[in-house]
């Protein structure tokens, strides 16, 4: 199973240790496994059995569009078992068609166009109220006080709770994403159980009272006519807060630092923001690619490139890998604002998993992209950046930058 030759000396190929992951994408062990060794046999310590690491942007694309070859049972992560008992329950994104599809209907009108559309006035007075709260200090933590901010308080009023308690519960879901021995034993079961702590009680308020939010519309809502009960509730209300946050957080500081490390590609953008900004944002998830990784099963013993895997076997898709192939992308390894075509995976690449709230992320980084590169005058970094300890998730942790005080918006 394991390819016949290699050539070139490998980096230290380790996909799982935070350590990869500590400055954004391991680039140079990408590079090397799409040139090389693009379905690349991984061991897995700790008794695991190891999986197939898959590199190349066409072979990327093909796992994700399949659901028939490539399960998203028993989940995307690549460990079997999160230590949790769900009693037989799933999350959304550990299921296939049609039970998926069922799932993925509850929610699909919130995330339509038209619906997003109505929301977009909403997000752009959350933008400009989110830089009003710092403009004055000229200096924040522009993960936490103002990349963060935005999707943790779309997410809530999108599920009906207050705005702050958005902002905790992102926090939880990023000690779930972090490596475990970058802390304390235990501490991401214990975030998982302070997260379906407050589902539970939104649980019990939006079943005796609903309100025409989100979270009522899940309380009360069927699936193939049996209705949702508690757990589902919890694992679809853990779904919404995490992945609703993680794209537009780690895009807009991770964005913003790319930006800054490329000083003629922010003056482009600067100077033709209204012409520019779509195509830009379109590159910075291209180059930052906020998810890391997502894992499908094989069900059948097939064939990935010239590799050969077996049915049961763990298939992982890189998308930071998948997103610089030399293959797919003119000059990968540059920054272009304005790059056209961007075939980026960067929201999956297709499928029936693409990611649901897409076009919502979009819009949020618009908004808060747009108030930062215009309201935070000579914006730049003002200590070391602390990235997630995590190879799951790819973003700053912290970022603190500096600019010149300004006024709170008139508005």
């Amino acid at each position: 199973m394991l390819p016949t030759r290699l050539v070139a000396t490998p980096p230290v190929i380790d996909l799982l240790s935070p350590v990869s992951f500590a400055d954004g994408q391991p680039h140079e062990q990408f590079r090397w496994l799409r040139e090389n060794d693009p379905v690349h046999w991984h061991e897995e310590p700790g008794g695991g059995p190891g999986f197939w690491a898959v590199t190349r942007h066409e072979d990327v694309r093909r796992v994700g569009r399949d659901p028939v070859s490539f399960s998203s049972e028993p989940t995307i992560l690549i460990p079997d078992d999160s230590g949790i008992d769900m009693g037989g329950h799933r999350m959304m994104l550990m299921m296939d068609p049609p039970t998926h599809t069922g799932y993925r209907h509850l929610v699909i009108p919130d995330f339509l166009p038209r619906a997003v559309k109505e929301m977009i006035p909403r997000i752009d007075a959350l933008a400009t109220a989110i830089i009003d709260d710092v403009i004055t200090r000229g200096e924040c933590d522009l993960v936490e006080e103002v990349a963060g901010l935005m999707p943790s308080y779309v997410i809530a009023e999108m599920l009906g709770i207050p705005r702050s308690d958005g902002v905790e519960l992102y926090r939880l879901t990023e000690t779930i994403h972090a490596a475990p021995e970058s802390q304390p034993p235990g501490a991401g079961i214990q975030a998982v159980a302070s997260m379906f702590s407050y589902a539970h009680q939104v649980w019990e308020e939006k079943r005796s009272r609903p309100a025409d939010d989100l979270a009522s519309r899940l309380a009360h809502g069927e699936v193939e006519g049996r209705p949702l009960d508690e757990i589902d509730f919890n694992l679809f209300f853990l779904l919404l807060v995490d992945a609703g946050g993680d794209t537009t957080r780690n895009l807009v500081a991770a964005g913003t630092l790319a930006l800054l490390e490329h000083p003629a590609q922010l003056e482009s953008l600067r100077s033709d923001l209204d012409g520019s900004l779509d195509s830009a944002v379109e590159e910075l998830l291209r180059w930052v690619s906020p998810v890391i990784y997502m894992r499908r099963t094989a069900t059948a013993d097939l064939t990935i490139g010239h590799t050969e895997v077996s049915a049961g076997d763990k298939v992982v898709m890189y998308y930071g890998s998948a997103n610089r192939d030399e293959s797919a992308f003119t000059n990968p390894d540059r920054l272009d604002i304005h790059r056209r075509p961007n075939d980026h995976v960067a929201f999956g690449g297709g499928g029936p998993h693409f990611c649901l709230g897409a076009r919502i992320g979009r819009a949020e980084i618009r908004s808060v992209m747009t108030e930062v590169l215009t309201r935070l005058v000579d914006l730049e970094p003002a200590g070391p950046v602390e990235w997630l300890p995590s190879n799951f998730i790819s973003g700053p942790k912290h970022l603190p930058v500096r600019f010149r005080p300004g006024a709170p918006s008139l508005g």
